[in-house]
């Protein structure tokens, strides 16, 4: 029992992880239906936003990054829908190509800009340190970023349900052609929306920078765990990404336990593959009205 208690700290910390770096796709993905293969390399540029932000601002170039990345990560996302992705809305499989290929680019341009190894961010020194938590030490760090991932989990909720722009990104998700045709500017709608989602990677890529080193690849390492909690939780469901991320995360911990790292994937992909065949539409369904 105590080993199971203190893996549970640790399965949350991986859950808090995954949602950051979900949620951004549950914009993209989930909402636009956009298989966005470049939100790994919107992470990285979050990551490597606070490492160039080290020399002005030294070890708080972690709270300094967070809006600043969200800013650049955003920004990069609105153009590439402005200039590439607008074209192929409705053909999901050419959106993965198009952006599998901007994604290589990114890796390739971070290198030749940074160069190909790691380098570090500094955490600043309030989140030095640990708080014993069921038997096991949990990292200011860690305990940081599931803060962060609930606070983002609240603003989008408060954005989609409280804000008038979000109830229009609903109800361009739930009907594209009667949202145009009551006046809502679709367009402008999907360049909001992107940007959020790609704004969210960033914020991502600089909590990332808490737990590891930031290098080219970084985004590929989380992207695949990141589309499968946006698919089990339910295509735009924010609560859906919620339960999914929290499921996951305790999962590969648990099983990384009794197990190994690899051995511990395997388990979560074939536990996700078990339970798409019992609920292909995840745990949440978009509800609609629909004429029979």
């Amino acid at each position: 029992m105590e080993s199971l208690f203190n893996q549970l700290p640790i399965g949350l910390s991986i859950a808090a992880v995954l949602l950051l770096i979900a949620l951004g796709l549950t914009f993209t993905f989930g909402q636009m239906g956009v298989i966005n293969m470049a939100h790994g390399e919107f992470i990285m540029a979050g990551a490597y936003t606070a490492y160039m932000l080290q020399d002005l601002t030294g070890t708080q170039a972690v709270a300094v990054a967070l809006p600043v990345a969200f800013v650049v990560a955003g920004a990069m996302g609105w153009l590439l829908e402005r200039l590439a992705i607008r074209h192929f809305y409705g053909r999901p499989l050419d959106t993965l190509l198009l952006t599998w290929g901007v994604s290589l680019v990114l890796q390739q341009a971070a290198r030749d800009i940074f160069g190909a190894p790691n380098v570090q961010v500094v955490a600043p020194s309030w989140l030095s340190g640990g708080v014993e938590m069921f038997g096991s030490n949990l990292p200011y760090a860690r305990l940081f970023i599931m803060a962060l991932a609930i606070i983002c989990v609240i603003a989008i909720w408060a954005y989609m349900n409280r804000s008038r722009q979000g109830r229009r990104m609903r109800a361009v998700m739930q009907n594209r052609e009667l949202a145009g045709c009551s006046g809502v500017d679709t367009e402008r709608v999907d360049q909001l929306t992107f940007f959020i989602g790609s704004g969210l990677a960033g914020v991502a890529g600089v909590a990332l920078t808490l737990i590891g080193p930031v290098g080219p690849n970084l985004g590929t390492y989380y992207i695949v765990d990141a589309f499968l909690v946006v698919v089990a939780g339910g295509l735009g469901q924010l609560r859906g990404a919620v339960i999914a991320a929290v499921a996951l995360g305790l999962l590969n911990s648990y099983a990384e336990f009794w197990t190994d790292a690899s051995l511990a994937k395997v388990i979560v992909f074939a536990a996700i593959i078990a339970f798409l065949q019992f609920r292909p539409q995840g745990l949440f369904v978009l509800r609609s009205r629909a004429l029979t």
